[in-house]
């Protein structure tokens, strides 16, 4: 087992490495492709992956990056466009739970509609922090600070880890493991700022890594926990078998969807 999950998680960094260092569009329908995968396990767990809400996800989340795509020729107001999609893909949804009523409860198509926000819209941002000015570098973060995040706050837990975290959803994880991941996270984005500094003349400000590492460890571990709750709720052990010895997208994934937005906005912002 052990030997499965390191083997498939070397071939993960090496398909992260190629895609995000690339970019452009092999980045973006790589994104894409991962977004309806990560949405259909999401779905399945809500008995919706091959309904006609769950269809209308896909459809919703394939618009929401054409949109983002074209985004720069789009005319007018660009908020307005994504604005209306959401709208329309809420009615669509809403339009689903009457014309078909009893066969779907309130729950399969709230499901469908946070589905989309919650695997495909966050995500993209991994995208867009990859366009931003130096975002080869900068995106790097979003990596950093979950998976960084991680293993600090395991390594520190196994160490020193006494109070419970969230005792009931995850019994091992502990308070100081949690502080141990941020104080982690932060020191590794410092030290990732002088690495990209020296070697590539990025001009990077070490201590908005340091603060942007801190924040985005901090908000991992509420994805990871949220990603575990829901599991919880619904019994299950894995969202699925895509990646051998980690489990689904989501189970892999589950830190990068909520780090990927905090990370742009404060990427920007800093």
């Amino acid at each position: 087992m052990f030997k499965t999950r390191l083997l498939s998680g070397i071939l993960l960094v090496i398909i992260a490495l190629v895609t995000v260092i690339t970019g452009g569009e092999l980045l973006f329908f790589v994104l894409l492709a991962v977004s309806l995968i990560g949405m259909a396990e999401l779905y399945k767990v809500f008995g919706i992956e091959k309904k006609p809400s769950g269809i209308a996800g896909y459809i919703a989340a394939t618009v929401y990056y054409g949109l983002l795509y074209f985004e720069s020729s789009l005319p007018g107001e660009k908020l307005n466009w994504f604005m209306m999609l959401f709208m329309v893909y809420l009615i669509c949804q809403m339009a689903i739970l009457v014309f078909a009523y009893p066969k779907y409860n309130t729950q399969q198509i709230m499901a469908a509609f946070f589905g989309m926000f919650y695997v495909a819209v966050m995500l993209s941002y991994i995208y867009q922090t990859r366009i931003l000015p130096d975002g080869i570098f900068t995106v790097w973060l979003v990596f950093v600070c979950s998976w960084g995040c991680d293993t600090c706050a395991y390594c520190v837990g196994m160490l020193i880890g006494k109070h419970k975290m969230a005792p009931i959803l995850s019994p091992k994880k502990s308070v100081e493991g949690g502080i141990g991941g941020i104080l982690g996270a932060a020191l590794i984005g410092v030290l990732y700022g002088l690495a990209i500094n020296y070697w590539g003349n990025a001009g990077a400000d070490v201590l908005s890594y340091a603060i942007i590492g801190a924040a985005g460890g901090a908000i991992s571990q509420i994805g990871d926990l949220a990603a575990s709750a829901i599991k919880r709720y619904h019994n299950i052990k894995d969202y699925g078998k895509l990646i051998p010895g980690h489990g689904g997208i989501l189970d892999r994934f589950d830190s990068v969807i909520f780090t990927a937005p905090i990370i742009y906005y404060l990427a920007i912002m800093l």
